[in-house]
């Protein structure tokens, strides 16, 4: 899947195989907000005007570039979790061992989208900073970012529930979306603000 071009990637997506489905465009996405974010940091390092963010903005560059490949490999991630719930799916329910095998193979698809949400709500703290140190010429690309990002966050958050409202063990599942939403609620807002907050400049709002 990592060598294929965007076209067979998008024609993949847009067939009757359930991959790439959701949580794999939504780690496409996410990596391409800390795409953007990393571009701000490269036309902004070297300017006459911010020389004195460089050390910051090779740092945040640095970490941006993690989180893009990251996210890249989390469209791995979510299609090797996938393959064996939708095998388990296609089992028959009174098979020797069917719930705790449906139960575990949920808890392992619910896991890559929780990590895109994470990774996402770091790209914004980051977008946050480059929104203030940033090149002028670039801000509307950490604008772009962090929509990409903020969009990014729902489409992990909703891919999560999917797997954690099949599950058994309510504990386990309640957890794992209490921790999702609080993330989701904190983020998106920030993401918005900074969207605005960008946006007003540009408009000397």
């Amino acid at each position: 899947m990592e060598n294929i071009s965007l076209k067979e990637f998008t024609q993949l997506t847009a067939g009757k195989d359930p991959v790439p489905g959701g949580g794999s465009v939504s780690a496409l996405c996410g990596s391409l907000a800390a795409a953007l974010a990393e571009m701000v940091t490269n036309l902004t390092i070297g300017k006459k005007k911010y020389l004195e963010y460089t050390f910051e903005l090779t740092d945040i560059r640095k970490e941006l570039d993690i989180l893009r490949i990251n996210l890249l490999d989390c469209i791995r991630k979510d299609q090797e979790a996938f393959k064996p719930l939708a095998e388990t799916y296609a089992m028959p329910k009174d098979s020797d061992g069917y719930e705790e095998k449906l139960e575990q193979c949920l808890r392992n698809a619910a896991d890559p989208p929780l990590l895109i949400l994470k990774y996402c709500t770091r790209i914004i703290e980051l977008d946050e900073r480059l929104a203030v140190i940033g090149s002028r010429i670039s801000v509307s690309d950490a604008a772009s970012s962090v929509m990409l990002a903020q969009g990014t966050l729902y489409a992990a958050y909703v891919n999560i529930l999917v797997n954690t409202s099949l599950m058994k063990d309510r504990e386990y599942a309640e957890k794992m979306e209490k921790e999702a939403v609080a993330l989701l609620d904190e983020y998106s807002v920030m993401a918005l603000n900074i969207y605005d907050d960008i946006c007003k400049r540009l408009t000397n709002g």
